[in-house]
């Protein structure tokens, strides 16, 4: 606390209790409490608003960090390959125009008796 060891606030006691006497104080170490108790809460709330805004900055900077990377790593698709895409998925996906195997044609085919 300030590097004031016991023994000064001993001294410190003595002389206040000299100087302001018995009655005032009690009065007076009533207010210096709250005081202190006033400048603590004051502290922590900036301490509280400090650590909020170093949460932003570093949220803040995670987002950068993360478009950066998205702008490096991410190629988007050109106009043919989007074009491409759907009409490739909805040729696998319909009904009946799969492509077979072409020894799943032989088989058939054998079958038939033809060869």
């Amino acid at each position: 606390m300030f590097g004031i060891g016991f023994p000064e606030l001993v001294v410190i006691f003595v002389v206040a209790l000299i100087v302001l006497g018995p009655e005032r104080l009690p009065e007076l170490a009533r207010g210096a409490a709250r005081w202190v108790l006033e400048l603590r809460k004051a502290a922590d709330e900036l301490k509280k608003e400090l650590g909020a805004d170093e949460l932003e900055r570093e949220r803040d900077e995670v987002r950068k960090v993360k478009e950066a990377l998205l702008r490096e790593v991410y190629v988007p698709p050109t106009p043919e390959e989007t074009r491409r895409e759907p009409l490739k998925k909805s040729r696998d996906s319909a009904p009946g125009t799969a492509q077979e195997d072409p020894s799943s044609q032989q088989q058939e085919t054998t079958k038939d008796g033809k060869a």
